[in-house]
């Protein structure tokens, strides 16, 4: 496929391309939010001052991305959340509304300096707003639900185990920090280079599905992954991503854990492992869950300074993600259908 087959497609269908804008923008969201769990160690412990972190990751991210060149398993996962029935004018509105969902959502994380998962949010907002075009449950795809929630119970749990692990043992090393600060430097790139891996191919998914919409195949498999569209979501990811993300950075690796060298390394390294095991697995996992899980198995490791009430907030917003996406999209999906 071409990218003037898609530009063609936007000129047929306003609802494409409002989808298109909207996906481009949660691309932009991720980065600028998503992003900066793999930079808050080197920030915080003087690896790396701020604008030097933040163009590391929208490199790496950008990689990440470009190194998705077929439709991987978590590409296939998100283009299956759910079954868009009807015309294909109504099954892009319900897509456009479930795109809107996320966008909303990522804005009020990101004014609150909490770091949800934009992942989540997708796979609830597109089931939302399917079930608002079909009006029953039947369009979910419950297979596509578990690898979901499978990935967020093992990556959490890896994640945690890791970060603990990983923390005991380097701090037997006794390590002179200035070491540690420069062996956190290719972690933190490989923790940006397997975000744009994951969530490069979640977003591909919903570029792939939206495509398929148009052309009245939502239910025909998704085919490899055009060079182009690859391009156009690196630059979109790191562009967010180079805007920065301040107030993510500080929640994280002060609010919530007082990172040292010692523990921003083995954050970083337990956050990279667990996130390559998920994507090598094909599961569609939470990059910003499995950060804040190996954070908290390195700060809560050899006395740690974790302040649990803050993580507590976190989670709370973890667990807000799925309902209230969901009821997001289903309320844009009825709203934007009530409208055609």
């Amino acid at each position: 496929m071409a990218f003037s087959d898609l530009l063609c497609h936007m000129a047929r269908s306003p609802a494409l391309a409002f989808t298109v804008l909207l996906t481009l923008a949660v691309l932009v969201v991720n980065g600028w939010t998503d992003a900066p769990n793999a930079i808050a160690g080197v920030v915080v412990s003087g690896a790396l001052p701020f604008p030097a972190a933040a163009a590391l990751a929208a490199l790496c991210n950008c990689a990440g991305v470009l190194s998705v060149t077929a439709a991987a398993p978590v590409a296939r996962t998100v283009y299956s959340m759910a079954r868009f029935g009807g015309t294909s004018r109504q099954a892009l509105c319900a897509l456009c509304a479930a795109m809107t969902a996320v966008v909303l959502w990522a804005v009020a994380a990101w004014a609150l300096g909490i770091p949800t998962s934009e992942s989540h949010a997708l796979a609830a907002g597109l089931s939302g707003a399917a079930v608002a075009q079909a009006g029953d449950l039947s369009c979910i795809r419950w297979w596509a639900w578990g690898r979901v929630l499978g990935g967020l119970i093992l990556s959490i749990f890896l994640a945690f185990w890791a970060g603990r692990a990983v923390q005991r043992r380097l701090s037997r090393l006794n390590a002179d920090p200035h070491a540690l600060r420069l062996a956190q430097l290719p972690g933190a790139a490989a923790a940006a280079f397997l975000h744009g891996a994951q969530d490069g191919q979640k977003l591909l998914g919903v570029f792939l599905l939206g495509l398929a919409l148009a052309r009245g195949q939502g239910d025909a498999p998704p085919g490899p992954v055009p060079l182009w569209l690859s391009l156009l979501c690196a630059a979109a990811m790191s562009g967010g991503t180079a805007l920065g993300g301040r107030r993510i950075i500080h929640r994280m690796g002060r609010d919530m854990v007082a990172l040292d060298p010692c523990r921003a390394l083995a954050t970083d390294l337990a956050g990279a492992l667990s996130l390559w095991a998920a994507t090598l697995l094909g599961l569609p996992v939470s990059t910003t869950h499995t950060r804040t899980a190996a954070l908290l198995g390195a700060g809560s490791a050899g006395g740690g300074q974790t302040d649990w009430s803050v993580a507590g907030q976190v989670a709370l917003a973890w667990l807000l993600t799925f309902p209230c996406c969901a009821l997001l999209g289903w309320g844009a999906g009825r709203l934007f259908l009530a409208r055609l």
